[in-house]
């Protein structure tokens, strides 16, 4: 796909991949939207880039979303690429007490229904322009989970799944629909866990995996595997159980303090 002249949406784009993305974007000539619940450090890119466009908004809650697309409409009425990248991570022991029914479900609000909403509710703008494109962010580990988070691995095994009927049912449209599966990448989302927790996940630097996600929608890839994700998936379907007890470390070790 042209990778130029583009007006861009990227949703939770207030640091890490969101950000890297905006910048090598907007570095290749196309005017970037990007969105994020803190308002303060959107301020700050603001400051910092102001050649970035910033618009507060959460992807957890439906009516931002639909205040989110009458603002883009009326400023931003080329809009022809959304990149669906908002997503949160936590190591959550389902055995434990620190979490009640409304909290064990925020991951699935931001990470699976948030994609899905902004979908929804932008193919119409998207569908009026002469060529588009989605990209929702996934993870490796929708191939194959990292038991110590398993809402996060959950939902991006849910956006997988998405994005590959969301691709069918627009395959008639303008609109080319695309996966992009980082694998553990050197981010603020890495924030929860320890160090011995990510040792079994060796770190992507920032830079290197957003330029592999723009060199694959360059190359029209519908689904981009950047570093350690394809060997996640090709490990999945060849030794499922033995990619799952391998990065069961952590949950071993969680559950030993539990039992303490």
């Amino acid at each position: 796909m042209k990778l130029s002249d583009n007006t861009v949406l990227i949703t939770g784009a207030t640091s890490g991949i969101g950000l890297e993305l905006a910048l090598q974007l907007m570095a290749l000539s196309n005017t970037v939207i990007v969105t994020g619940r803190n308002e303060v450090k959107l301020q700050k890119i603001a400051a910092q880039y102001p050649f970035l466009h910033t618009i507060q908004s959460d992807v957890s809650d439906p009516k931002a979303i639909a205040t989110l697309y009458q603002t883009v409409v009326e400023r931003f009425p080329g809009l022809n690429i959304l990149i669906n990248n908002a997503g949160i991570m936590r190591k959550i022991n389902l055995q434990g007490e620190g979490s009640d029914l409304n909290d064990i479900g925020l991951e699935i609000e931001t990470n699976l229904l948030g994609p899905i909403r902004m979908v929804k509710q932008f193919l119409p703008i998207l569908s009026a322009q002469p060529s588009a494109a989605i990209v929702n962010v996934s993870s490796g580990l929708a191939f194959s989970p990292f038991p110590i988070s398993p809402i996060y691995c959950a939902t991006k095994a849910g956006i997988h799944s998405f994005t590959q009927s969301l691709r069918v049912q627009l395959k008639n449209s303008k609109i080319k629909v695309f996966e992009l599966a980082p694998p553990a990448t050197d981010t603020p989302l890495q924030s929860a866990f320890t160090a011995a927790d990510l040792k079994v996940a060796p770190m992507m630097e920032l830079k290197k995996m957003v330029a592999a996600a723009i060199n694959g929608l360059r190359k029209d890839r519908l689904e981009i595997l950047p570093g350690l994700s394809k060997v996640l998936r090709a490990g999945s379907r060849i030794a499922p159980n033995l990619m799952i007890k391998m990065a069961s470390g952590p949950v071993d070790a969680m559950l030993s303090e539990t039992n303490v």
